[in-house]
């Protein structure tokens, strides 16, 4: 029911979203949604050579990949990892590899090339921000702060933030939460969770089958929506939009819409038929 949502909502222009660190090891971004429902625009960055061809080989009209490094401005390292998805401007950490040796192989430095990296609010392509979608290894505080003209009028956040850091000198979550509230942004939900087994005991003859330690999480972000008047419309309809398409936050959801009614930028009684819809069974195909 993501077109009769965004028909209720009535917008003027599609959400903007903007992928720092796109490549698609993951599988589908947290967006697919609207995206696959033709309501948003995206923007990617991925400076790795393989995952942005990938990335390009399936890109939909609504979709623009490019080889740009997201960070502070500044020249820097990029340390290519035998797994792409360790690739980081940060060397892995010796402390947390022997800790977690599942990670050893995958981190192995195999190559270092120079990298020079762009802000945020410095990049043209980028014209308006709605929602950020960023991982990029234990760069991203860099990013954020550097980010404050776009971050100014977005809706939502999903963060990679860690636990247990692995890599030398890399923020953990208390830095990133401390940022983005800073930003006017409040903690959400986590749209994933991941654990890792501490060696050297290993359960159930696996050594990837973890128990109780925290490592990582994919973290999401809204602007903070308790007090809704220094939230603009537009920031109000996206939030219900990306909270009802791509985290099931039906009653976040509901409530923009009632903030929305009670400022008469959307039809009486949006609320009313956005409750009917959730109700009403599904459609056959």
């Amino acid at each position: 029911m993501l077109k009769p949502l965004h028909d209720l909502l009535k917008f003027e222009r599609l959400t903007e979203i903007v992928d720092v660190g796109a490549n698609p090891i993951d599988g589908d971004p947290p967006y697919k949604p609207l995206l696959s429902a033709g309501l948003c625009r995206v923007t990617g960055f991925e400076p790795q050579e393989e995952a942005l061809t990938a990335l390009n080989r399936s890109r939909s009209n609504f979709e623009t990949y490019l080889p740009y490094a997201v960070g502070d401005g500044t020249a820097k390292t990029l340390n290519i990892c035998r797994y792409s998805g360790w690739t980081s401007t940060l060397k892995p950490s010796a402390a947390s590899l022997n800790v977690f040796p599942i990670f050893e192989q995958n981190a192995q430095i195999i190559r270092q090339v120079p990298l020079e990296t762009r802000r945020l609010d410095d990049i043209a392509e980028i014209g308006q921000l709605d929602f950020l979608k960023i991982d990029i290894q234990g760069g991203e505080l860099d990013a954020l702060r550097n980010a404050t003209r776009l971050l100014a009028t977005a809706s939502v956040i999903q963060i990679e933030v860690s636990f247990v850091t692995l890599y030398n000198n890399q923020p953990g979550l208390g830095e990133i939460d401390v940022e983005l509230r800073r930003q006017g942004f409040m903690p959400h939900c986590f749209a994933d969770v991941k654990k890792c087994p501490i060696a050297p005991l290993i359960v159930n003859n696996n050594p990837y089958q973890p128990l109780n330690q925290l490592l990582e999480a994919d973290m999401v972000y809204m602007k903070d929506f308790r007090d809704a008047g220094g939230l603009s419309d537009e920031q109000l309809k996206n939030i219900c939009l990306i909270a009802h398409g791509c985290y099931r936050s039906y009653d976040l959801a509901y409530r923009c819409l009632l903030l929305l009614e009670r400022r008469n930028a959307i039809a009486a009684k949006a609320g009313e038929q956005y409750l009917a819809l959730m109700a009403a069974p599904p459609q056959k195909a």
